[in-house]
């Protein structure tokens, strides 16, 4: 038998903050922001149909997660407040975000500088 994946055993937004808490049945907490989930957004929007068809995004510092909904039970679509909500994030895509997220964080700022743009928190 396969190794079980990690599955959420509970899933909490920060809206003040801005942070969404996923606790997984690995005894892994992640704490992921909005932004983060925002810009790695898994919809065809952010990420294209393709390889190399990714779209950056720009201006997203202070987006916010309005809704999660969940998706059977496999997933949660989460609705911004930008109005992006056609990305489906199942729970391998998250725990990959929270376990890579400084890495993902890392890449995400340099393609912003390469194009040109830079963060500009309020």
């Amino acid at each position: 038998m396969a190794d079980a994946k990690p599955r959420p055993v509970s899933i909490n937004l920060k809206t003040k903050s801005r942070l969404l808490t996923i606790d997984f049945d690995d005894d892994s907490t992640f704490e992921l922001s909005c932004e983060l989930l925002r810009v790695y957004s898994p919809s065809a929007e952010v990420r294209g149909h393709g390889p190399g068809q990714e779209v950056l995004q720009i201006g997203k510092e202070n987006v916010a997660i309005d809704k999660i909904e969940a998706v059977g039970n496999y997933a949660v679509k989460l609705v911004f407040d930008d109005g992006h909500d056609s990305g489906i994030y199942a729970w391998d895509f998250l725990y990959d975000l929270g376990v890579k997220q400084k890495q993902y964080w890392e890449s995400y700022l340099h393609a912003l500088s390469h194009a040109g743009h830079e963060r500009k928190p309020q």
